[in-house]
């Protein structure tokens, strides 16, 4: 298809910004196309209020009094993780949860799997929904309505909930995905009462399962609000002594109808690896907001360097996330993603990029229980940070690194202490691993008890790339390890090492790749549908008409979403592709494989074959495939930056900065 790429002003600032659980990136490009690096602490109230707009003004070289130049700005886009801490914290909106007579603990019961089976006490994860409404309503998984929608009882209850001031409102019904109905008569009557969030299953995930799917639009109700505020806030904050009012601030950055090319454009990852715009940011798709973005900087970098089997490894001050992709030289790029996750007890049944998080990062604190080391969960955050931060913190991987020599305080930036003056410290660094030191009492010296706490990170961090890799039958010892995130690089030999890999891959923007890869990410759009049918011949005519309906649904979102009305001719205006994909297991299981859709039966069986086969080291030719569902994803390409088009072939030997002692194999 020869369609006309979008053409993107480059006379204007554009930033591009991870807010992380430690620190905030930000990568910016100036007009004249110069690329800024700037980081700050995500968390530090005693000097501004808002870490991503307060480095949009250190850039910019704005005081506190001054307005920020909106027309000079024509791009944010930012990853961010305010949804996910709300999620582990419990501190989303008050919920109220509609469902079905009869089925009010339906999501608390779940499906009664033990995650550990030798546990005596089942501690159940606590709920999201504050309230819940059975309401009589049925159809039968045919369609057939059995109960009628009985409103009188239900409208009394809703307003109960809403005096009480819950605002949130989740609608999950048995079969809704399939018969939205009743739920969009619920939903007519939440919204009249006065609901501000109101979720429905069949928009939320239009799929069956009601446990997961109602999970699922539960998160949405709760965090959904939480994202709605923090993008006003950071509208408020950029609108603040800027001339404009928080009425104008809406049009300015939530708006696809102004006329007005000057103003800026705010857009937020997704945890599915695309962007969308700010006002579409929904809380089911934001858990991995900032880690994704992370995957799209790993895999667009890697690609433009020549390396396309990946392992992206992203240590951070909180936690370490990684994530595997193999693809090739002139391939569209797909994410490896999950269909249905777990996420701090919570089922999600919505697209997300296929990572692993594991409690090492930077900031995990050290303990000693008296015959063991440990490192995490717990982390030191931004405030009050590693020890080497002088602001009281704990002894961290951060300070073990500094301990041995890896880290030198003359390098990095002058922003730590109480006034964000001063270098790291490392002098109480060398203290508390002392006293440490004199706690263990084994006659070890200070830096072999922090090369013990490395070894048992490094060793927690191996074993999750493991995970996504050697447990779903990747032999990686040919894959290239892409390390990036603040801490990457000071642990990427160690893990090479450990997992038998040849080759590292560090990026000049490897400290910020997680911000950076959000100026390289491209607008995506992902519609599900439930099939749940054998597949054969005729099924895949008719999946061919359901995949013409969802590019035709995505295209019109995109149109209402990225672009002015007056431009109704989608194709003229922007360069796109799609990849159509079916979900397909053997009848009687529920593990579920993603395969290319093709209008041949016989390619996509021998292609759900080698997958299973690689997955699971046999096949049952025997057994009927089912197609349990099909997702369509439209991707908007974007501007790529010329940063990344080119790597100098340095060929000549380089000239070392300085000669420093360290410590390492354990001498």
């Amino acid at each position: 298809m020869n369609i006309t790429k979008i053409l993107m002003t480059n006379n204007r600032w554009k930033f591009w910004i991870d807010r992380g659980g430690t620190f905030t990136d930000i990568v910016a490009k100036s007009p004249e196309g110069k690329i800024i690096i700037h980081k700050l602490l995500s968390e530090n109230p005693e000097h501004y209020p808002d870490a991503p707009v307060q480095g949009i003004r250190e850039i910019l070289k704005i005081s506190q009094n001054q307005p920020i130049p909106l027309k000079e700005i024509e791009v944010i886009k930012m990853g961010t993780t305010v949804a996910t801490n709300a999620l582990l914290e419990r501190k989303g909106d008050r919920t109220v949860l509609v469902i079905n007579k009869g089925f009010k603990d339906a999501l608390r019961i779940g499906y009664q799997n033990r995650p550990n089976i030798f546990a005596r006490q089942i501690i159940l994860p606590e709920m999201l929904y504050e309230k819940v409404i059975e309401v009589e309503s049925r159809y039968t998984a045919k369609g057939e309505e059995i109960i009628p929608l009985q409103t009188t009882e239900l409208i009394s209850q809703l307003e109960t909930a809403y005096n009480e001031g819950i605002r949130s409102c989740a609608i999950v019904l048995m079969h809704g995905y399939r018969y939205p109905k009743h739920e969009q008569k619920i939903k007519e009557i939440a919204d009249k009462i006065g609901f501000t969030q109101v979720s429905v299953s069949h928009e939320v995930s239009p799929l069956m399962k009601l446990v997961s799917r109602g999970d699922t639009t539960v998160v949405d109700a709760y965090l959904s609000p939480i994202l709605r505020r923090y993008v006003n806030q950071v509208r408020d904050f950029l609108l603040e002594k800027s001339g404009g009012n928080k009425k104008q601030g809406k049009d300015v950055l939530n708006s696809s109808n102004s006329p007005d090319i000057n103003l800026v454009k705010l857009m937020f990852m997704q945890s599915n690896g695309g962007l969308t715009d700010a006002h579409k940011f929904q809380g089911k798709d934001s858990l991995l907001s900032g880690p994704a973005g992370g995957i799209v900087g790993a895999v667009q970098t890697s690609k433009n360097a020549g390396f396309y089997q990946i392992i992206s490894f992203d240590m951070g001050g909180t936690s370490t996330d990684v994530a595997h992709y193999a693809g090739a030289a002139n391939q569209i790029i797909e994410y490896e993603r999950e269909f249905e996750t777990e996420i701090a007890g919570i089922r999600l049944r919505t697209p997300m990029m296929s990572i692993h998080t594991v409690a090492a990062g930077g900031g995990s604190i050290l303990f000693f229980d008296g015959a063991r080391y440990r490192v995490g969960p717990e982390s030191a955050g931004a405030n009050p940070g590693p020890a080497a931060y002088g602001k009281g913190g704990p002894l961290t991987v951060t300070d073990c690194n500094l301990m041995v020599g890896k880290i030198q305080p003359e390098f990095f930036p002058k922003v730590f202490g109480k006034d964000r003056n001063l270098p790291l410290n490392l002098e109480i660094v060398q203290e508390k691993f002392a006293q440490l030191t004199a706690e263990i009492g084994d006659s070890r010296k200070p830096e072999e008890v922090a090369s013990g706490y490395l070894a048992i990170a490094v060793e927690k961090m191996a074993n999750a790339i493991k995970k996504i890799s050697l447990q779903k039958g990747y032999d990686i010892s040919e894959y290239t390890l892409c390390c990036f995130g603040g801490a990457g690089g000071q642990h990427a030999c160690l893990i090479a090492d450990s997992l038998g890999m040849k080759k590292i891959f560090i990026h000049p923007y490897a400290g910020v790749l997680s911000a950076y890869g959000m100026g390289l990410a491209d607008i995506r759009v992902m519609k599900e549908k439930a099939v749940e049918k054998t597949l054969t011949p005729e099924l895949l005519l008719e999946l061919e008409q359901i995949f013409t309906t969802l590019e035709m649904e995505t295209k019109q979102e995109l149109i209402t979403g990225s672009f002015s009305s007056q431009d109704s001719d989608l194709e003229s205006i922007f360069c796109h592709s799609v990849l159509s994909k079916v979900r397909l297991k053997y009848q009687g299981s529920d593990s579920v494989l993603i395969v290319d859709f093709a209008k041949n039966i016989y390619t996509v069986k021998a292609e759900f074959e080698t997958a299973h086969r690689q997955r699971y080291g046999f096949i049952m030719a025997e057994k009927s495939l089912i197609v349990e569902a099909v997702s369509l994803e439209l991707i908007q390409h974007m501007e790529t930056p010329e940063e990344i088009e080119k790597y100098p072939n340095q060929k000549s030997p380089t000239t070392p900065v300085t000669t420093t002692q360290i410590y390492t194999a354990e001498k």
